[in-house]
């Protein structure tokens, strides 16, 4: 199918188990995905070559368990979804490429998603959704889709985790940055979550308010005291 680079209302519907949950159940999960997308196939080799991008070894947090995650995540939001299919494939892409000093990580991601959908057989205007679906990850603007809030809330459903799943994602997090001094890192890091903390809401669709709101508030709040 694609060779690629490697490198409305809703209704109320989260290790090494994860990369193992990945290996042993997606497979069907993602031939699926590109029927309901119209594509001609499945590329079962393009499935294994995104398997190993997020088993890259620099990676800590963007790995085979945050997708994992990722997936539980979607099959509760799944009803929010006007395409939940290219939300599945854009969500299977959004953190493909990561390498942590780039800052086109989700660019390319996107083009290397939007390329294989229009390998697969695609219309042109599926892959342009797909496109922005990823580029809605870099989370630098508030949704303007359905799809979009509905990837968005699932890519951010770890600010709502439990304490202890947070805390674990804040080191997995430094850990990927690790080349960073502790001060730069800590002055970066506040940033990114005081944007998240002023946000008059974090999450955009109901089910994911309902759920993980006020979890990631305390959360956010108790990070920054840290920071």
């Amino acid at each position: 199918m694609c060779g690629g680079r490697v490198p409305r209302n809703c209704r109320d519907r989260g290790s090494g188990d994860a990369d193992r949950h990945v290996a042993m159940t997606s497979l069907e999960r993602w031939r699926e995905a590109w029927r309901e997308l119209g594509a001609n196939a499945s590329d079962d080799a393009l499935f294994e070559r995104l398997l190993a991008c997020y088993g890259e070894p620099h990676r800590h947090y963007h790995t085979r368990q945050h997708l994992t995650e990722c997936f539980g995540h979607l099959d509760e939001l799944r009803v929010c979804a006007e395409h939940p299919a290219e939300v599945e494939i854009a969500l299977w892409f959004h953190d493909a490429i990561y390498a942590p000093r780039k800052r086109d990580n989700e660019q390319r991601s996107a083009q290397w998603a939007s390329d294989c959908v229009l390998a697969a057989g695609a219309e042109a205007a599926v892959a342009a959704r797909v496109h922005d679906l990823v580029m809605a990850t870099c989370h630098r603007a508030v949704p303007t889709t359905r799809d979009a809030e509905v990837l968005v809330d699932v890519d951010l459903a770890i600010l709502g985790a439990e304490p202890r799943r947070f805390d674990e994602y804040e080191a997995q997090v430094r850990r990927e940055y690790a080349w960073v001094p502790g001060i730069l890192y800590r002055r970066e890091r506040r940033k990114v979550l005081m944007e998240f903390a002023q946000r008059a809401t974090i999450y955009c669709t109901a089910p994911a308010r309902a759920a993980r709101e006020a979890q990631a508030r305390q959360n956010l709040a108790w990070s920054l005291a840290k920071l």
